[in-house]
């Protein structure tokens, strides 16, 4: 069961109250429905509001052709706040909310969209790596994977791509930032925009707008569709930005090469008060935040832990390793993970700094990889050319996969599959469960950015051989990537006689 955002509370509720308290007038014409919000992701929950219905009436709402709730409207024909479940198994792309009156058969229909969108290095703010909605490629097809489109820019790329909204992002170090239509690999108009020095840093999207940071010391925030520069923008550190930013709660979390880590406010670009922290060292690691707290590691060989509004410096903590943190740190279940130059992946209590038992685990050499979390496992790769898979509470092995060269390559994880790149210029795929290698795909170039992006059935990656590259199901003529489904005629539709009113 998913609970709604404040986010999205709100705004169901300032629908609501736009819906059902506006002019009548507004609904002469017939039945008509809202939608909040009007995507998201399968498995989750769209509330449906209508209006312009028969007094009293009975109205089934469906899901595509499926009939899923049923609504009983007021006095005036209205009702609001319906939930309506997102199947787990409903595929990216457009489907259609239709409401029905029993009495008549008349109704109203919405376009809805399903994403499975990647929207930050390695997901989300917990930095999982794990990417729990995708369902179009699996361990049963992804040996057939192919090249769907690539896509040049003027130097290579270490920036790992981001993908929302039909878009996906990324930086190169030719010094700008790229935004290509996801399916097709086109070139947004407005972009590429250019900043003033390389980029590493692995953008994030969030609410319309792209951030990315900087080897010019600047945090830049972009309009997510047309590549306008947000006033307030770019914002200023004391070095280097390779870290890659974190967009939690209104804030943008990212550290520098100053030593510190930064919060600003996500909209004005205003350093927050309390705001920034220091460590003892470099900071590429990107922050990962959870429950009220964000966790970054430094080139100090420690890993930090922050009050995510005040700055505050948690008790217990940093917690230290053996040696300099290059990779990002995840939390899942109550743990942070973080890979260190000392060769150890470390498993720490997310309240407590406590090193879990059984932790560190070794690999054979240098984890500048960022450890991603599935199904009770931790995979990380290492300069020994492998990539491991432990017990997430244990630490105990699981398995190794081996590739040609280096994994610098953050892993990521989607419906049973796990991606990684290599320094032999290859991006593999393996069963996350046994390891056996499902795919790989050669590029011209050393796979040395922070991670591949699962997202809507395509795999994005980038290579120093200075191209995007995106791979789909037999490259992207699957009959998933090409259904262009129309809204069902309203006459086709059926009750569920034995639902009950949701309302």
């Amino acid at each position: 069961m998913h609970r709604m955002s404040h986010g999205l509370r709100l705004a169901a509720l300032v629908t609501a109250a736009a819906w059902l308290g506006g002019a009548s007038g507004a609904w002469a014409t017939g039945p008509a429905i809202a939608l909040s919000p009007n995507e998201n992701h399968p498995n989750s929950t769209v509330q449906v509001l209508g209006n312009g219905f028969s007094p009293y009436a009975a109205v089934d709402i469906y899901f595509d052709s499926t009939d899923e709730a049923l609504a009983i409207a007021n006095s005036a024909g209205k009702f609001a706040k319906i939930p309506v479940p997102v199947s787990a198994a409903a595929l990216p792309g457009t489907h259609y909310i239709s409401a029905v009156q029993r009495s008549n058969g008349e109704g109203a229909q919405k376009a809805f969209t399903v994403n499975t969108d990647w929207a930050q290095f390695h997901f989300g703010v917990q930095k999982k790596g794990n990417n729990p909605y995708e369902n179009v490629i699996d361990t049963g097809n992804a040996a057939d994977l192919d090249v769907a489109w690539s896509a040049a820019t003027q130097n290579a790329i270490f920036s790992s791509p981001a993908v929302a909204s039909g878009n996906v992002y990324v930086g190169s170090t030719d010094d700008k930032l790229y935004a290509f239509n996801a399916t097709t690999g086109a070139l947004l108009s407005g972009w590429p925009v250019t900043t003033s020095n390389e980029i590493y840093s692995s953008p994030a999207v969030a609410n319309g707008v792209v951030y990315v940071g900087n080897t010019d010391f600047n945090l830049y925030a972009f309009n997510a569709t047309s590549g306008a520069l947000l006033s307030g923008w770019p914002v200023t550190t004391g070095g280097e930005i390779t870290s890659s930013p974190a967009v939690a709660n209104g804030v943008v979390y990212v550290g520098s090469y100053d030593d510190k880590l930064y919060a600003f406010n996500a909209t004005s670009g205003a350093l927050l008060s309390g705001w920034p922290v220091t460590t003892g060292g470099f900071i590429e690691s990107s922050p990962a935040v959870a429950n009220g707290v964000v966790y970054v590691g430094s080139y100090d060989d420690k890993l930090y832990a922050f009050n995510a509004t005040s700055g505050a410096l948690l008790s217990g903590w940093p917690v230290t390793t053996g040696n300099e943190i290059y990779s990002s740190p995840a939390v899942a279940n109550g743990v942070v993970y973080v890979g260190s130059d000392d060769n150890k992946l470390y498993a720490f209590n997310a309240i407590t700094g406590g090193l879990l038992s059984g932790w560190p685990v070794t690999t054979g050499s240098s984890i500048q990889s960022s450890p991603a979390v599935a199904s009770g496992a931790v995979f990380v790769g290492s300069a020994d050319d492998k990539l491991y898979a432990f017990n997430a509470r244990s630490g105990a092995l699981l398995w190794t996969a081996t590739t040609g060269s280096f994994v610098y390559s953050s892993p990521a994880v989607a419906n049973g599959v796990v991606y990684v790149g290599s320094f032999d210029d290859n991006l593999y795929a393996f069963n996350a469960t046994s390891g056996a290698m499902l795919w790989t795909a050669t590029t011209g170039g050393e796979i040395d950015d922070l991670g591949p992006a699962v997202a809507n059935g395509m795999v994005y990656v980038g290579s120093g051989d200075h191209s995007l590259y995106a791979y789909a199901l037999n490259g992207g003529n699957d009959g998933r990537y090409r259904s262009k489904r129309k809204p069902p005629a309203i006459s086709s539709l059926h009750p569920d006689w034995s639902l009950k009113p949701a309302n």
